[in-house]
């Protein structure tokens, strides 16, 4: 497991909002959430750096403390690193279980081994980067994030997803075109000593 003290780094700098516009490769047509209290507001809590702070937009779970997002990207990502802010207090999801190119994970698949897992700290202003092991999300054409447990409270609330990492667009697959016969013709299909009966008329 990934713990936050070696592996989440402060950050405050200018150009965090061109490193995080990773959102922007989303395609938020796949995207679920699963126990999320009111549908389709999983996708809200991807959203510009200068919006991470605004708490108007939440996604909040339902019958208990998990949620578990699965989304894929418009092309091929390295994912190298997530930032994770919560609505406050007990509320803050408190550990973060990241799966590779295998969507859709159900809750009882989330109970594997994931590619990585993090220990998650209260983090209201988004300063936390928990760094992901680059080699094993090179190649990343989906995620899963299930968000398994807060500090106590009974329901998890988050405002806020951050990803950062380089995109590429994907690869578009050559075409390749075959001519078939739509019947064979016996001019092409002869045996030795055969006469062409294509060439004498029916009387």
């Amino acid at each position: 497991m990934s713990c936050c003290s070696h592996e989440a780094h402060q950050h405050e700098d200018p150009e965090r909002g061109r490193e995080f516009s990773l959102y922007t490769k989303i395609d938020f047509q796949t995207l679920d959430c699963l126990n999320e209290t009111v549908e389709g507001s999983g996708a809200t809590v991807f959203k510009p750096w200068d919006m991470r702070k605004d708490q108007s937009k939440f996604v909040e779970s339902d019958a208990d403390e998990e949620l578990l997002f699965n989304f894929s990207f418009t092309g091929s990502v390295k994912l190298k690193g997530i930032i994770v802010i919560g609505g406050g207090g007990d509320s803050d999801p408190s550990h973060l279980k990241v799966f590779k190119n295998s969507v859709p994970v159900s809750f009882d698949d989330a109970g594997r081994h994931a590619d990585q897992e993090f220990d998650l700290q209260h983090d209201k202003d988004g300063v936390m980067e928990y760094q992901t092991k680059v080699a094993r999300f090179n190649n990343c054409e989906s995620l899963s994030l299930y968000f398994d447990k807060n500090f106590g409270a009974d329901e998890t609330k988050i405002c806020y997803i951050g990803l950062r990492g380089d995109f590429s667009e994907a690869q578009k697959r050559g075409v390749v075109i075959c001519n078939y016969e739509s019947a064979p013709q016996l001019k092409d299909h002869k045996t030795p000593g055969a006469s062409d009966y294509s060439a004498h008329g029916v009387s």
